[in-house]
Formats: C-alpha cells, structure tokens, sequence
C-alpha cells in the first residue's frame, strides 16, 4: 500500500491524537515513546483509510450482479487491450522510420492512444450506471438519436458504417426504454461489443503491420484504414 499525507485523514489523526493523549495521560509514557509511536499510528491509519477508498471506488454497485460481473469483465479486457496497443506502438516504432511512413506511423500511435482510454470510459460508464441517471429516459436517448442522425450526413466509408451501428443501437435502447426496461443492460451490451471489435482490429492491424510491403503505397493505406477504423471504435464508446 501506497504511504499517503495523514492530514488529509481526520479520522487517522484523531485515532492517533487519543492514543497520545492517552499514553501521556493515562499510561505515562515517556514523550520518546509516544509522539513516535503516534506518528506511526497516524500514517498506519491514514494509509489503511486510503486503500480501504480505493477499493470502494473501484468496485461496482448496479444492484444487478450479472451486469457486475459485466462490467469487471470489461474492465480486465480493456486493460489487456492497453497492453497490447503500448506492444503495437513499440514494434510500429520499429517498423516504421523512413519519412514516406511517418503519416501511418502517426495514425497508429494516435489510434493506441485512444484505446489507452477505454478503461477510464468503462469507469466512467460504471459510475453513470451506479448513479441515479442509471435508467436512460426515451428524451435523453432521442436526443443522441437526434446527433447519430446529423453526424451521418456529413459522414462516409467507415465513419458512416460505424455510426449506422450506434443508430439501430440506440433504437433498440430506446424501444427497451419505452417498455419500462433498463437501458443498462443494452449499454454494457454494447459496451463489451466495442471491446471485442477493438480486439479484433488491433490483431488485425499487428498482424497486416507485420506482413505488409511498408514501400507499398496502398498497403500503408490499408493500414491506415485499420487504425482510422479503431480511432471510431473508441469514440463510439462516448456515445453510450
């Protein structure tokens, strides 16, 4: 456990302002004895009150263990998904150094970058569903509806594919919530499909990087394509 400030822990300083209190009063230690013993008590008791808010933070309350058990799912499998994004980025480093490859060079490292978010997303996603806006009202998903629609008409390829997903997404969150449903589970739902594809397409892209003509002029645009398609993925996680 990490050592924190105890003065930013009443309640640590007050357990070791009694035990000093009573070993100068009561016991009648020496000074030598008790202020350092006090001073322990209180970073002892400061660091348990710190880790003890860590794992409160990080734990899940939906009151719906499948949905739980979801999302801490979703969380190891985007921390496995950073792993793999920080391993792509090293070996594109690698691979790619001469000037006509810095544009695909970029596009990777901006598309790992983007998935380094994910897990933040999924907590941010927790915590919205363990809150009191958990059940999504029909306006508040009209309303996204409403944005889908609008970003389409000045979207193409697979910006337009992408969004065209989130759209019947939300149809179908939105006949979930006119139904008296939560929206929870088709949220997570989609939350975990991200994930997979984000998978899949990181694979793909290490695996064509790998085997790919770097001089080829259309195998680097396939690459890019890959790594614009992940970029999407990401920002589609936002929509939810």
């Amino acid at each position: 456990m990490k050592i924190v400030n105890p003065l930013n822990y009443p309640l640590a300083i007050l357990i070791a302002g009694i035990s000093l209190f009573l070993g100068v009063k009561i016991v009648k230690l020496s000074n030598f004895i008790i202020l350092p013993s006090s001073i322990v008590i209180a970073v002892i008791g400061s660091t348990f009150l710190a880790h003890n808010n860590q794992q409160n933070n990080s734990n899940i309350d939906l009151d719906n263990k499948a949905l739980e058990t979801e999302l801490n799912q979703a969380k190891k499998e985007a921390q496995l998904l950073v792993n793999k994004a920080e391993n792509l980025r090293l070996e594109a480093k690698k691979l790619l150094h001469d000037s006509w490859q810095m544009d695909l060079l970029t596009a990777v490292e901006y598309s790992c970058d983007r998935t380094l978010e994910l897990p933040q997303k999924i907590e941010d996603l927790s915590r919205k569903l363990s809150g009191g806006d958990s059940l999504l009202s029909v306006e508040e998903l009209q309303e996204k509806l409403a944005n889908i629609k609008k970003r389409k008409k000045s979207a193409d390829g697979v910006a337009l594919e992408k969004l065209q997903q989130i759209e019947l997404s939300l149809i179908r969150n939105i006949t979930l919530a006119k139904e008296g449903q939560s929206a929870r589970e088709a949220q997570v739902f989609s939350l975990t499909n991200i994930i997979t594809e984000s998978a899949g397409i990181l694979q793909q892209l290490q695996n064509k990087l790998r085997t790919a003509d770097l001089t080829n002029s259309q195998e680097l645009n396939a690459l890019q394509v890959l790594s614009q398609e992940l970029v999407i993925l990401q920002e589609n996680a936002y929509l939810l």
